[in-house]
This record gives structure tokens, sequence and C-alpha cells, in this order.
């Protein structure tokens, strides 16, 4: 019973800076990994940003130097800033999470709805 709810962000213009939340509610014991996937028109998903439990970053080339990934363990929150968004950012973003909801089992990924970032003038 473990639920990843991201926020909206619609339509931003070229050069536009937005920042994405995601945060998992439900029976949590631990949260390991945390990361953003993103999925553009007729592309494959990708993964767009992680981040580990200790707070170690990694990031897809072609947004390294413009978007920044952080957690809130506190919160059991993940959110991605977007600097400097461009066209070919446009897609689809999922948060994901590793998630440890039973002692002594096997932690599980899970997945957002998804939410539609659009960068357009």
């Amino acid at each position: 019973q473990v639920q990843l709810v991201e926020s909206g962000v619609g339509l931003v213009q070229p050069g536009g800076s937005r920042r994405l939340s995601c945060v998992a509610a439900g029976n949590i014991l631990g949260i390991y990994t945390m990361a953003w996937e993103r999925q553009a028109p007729d592309k494959q998903r990708e993964v767009c940003a992680e981040i580990s439990s200790d707070n170690v970053t990694n990031y897809t080339d072609s947004v390294k130097g413009r978007f920044t990934i952080s957690r809130d363990k506190a919160k059991n929150a993940v959110y991605l800033q977007m600097n400097n968004l461009e066209p070919e950012d446009t897609g689809v973003y999922y948060c994901y999470a590793v998630i440890a909801t039973t002692k002594g089992r096997r932690a599980m990924a899970h997945w957002g709805q998804g939410t539609l970032v659009t960068v357009s003038s």
C-alpha cells in the first residue's frame, strides 16, 4: 500500500525553470534509491536523475548542469529542479523509488503515475 504522487507542471517556456515534487505515502519502513525517469514522444523511457540513500547523485548526460535532484527523508519526498529547460526535455516524468514495506522482505521498486512537462514557445 505505497503510493508515489508527483506534482503537475504543464507548459513551460524554453529557458524557464520548474521543480517537480514526488511524495511517497503508505506503509513505508525505508526508502533507498529514488529517481526521476522520463519518456519523450516516440522515444524510450530513460533515467533522468537518481539519488541514493546517502545522497549520491547521477544524471543522464543531456541534463547535467541544468537539473538537480534532491530528497527530504523526513517527508519521504524527492524533487527535481529543472533549469534552462529545452524543447527536448518535453515528456512525461515519472517518480521512482525503491521502498521497503515489510521487515525482512526485499525492497521493491515503485513508480508514480507520471506528470507531463511540455517545453515550448
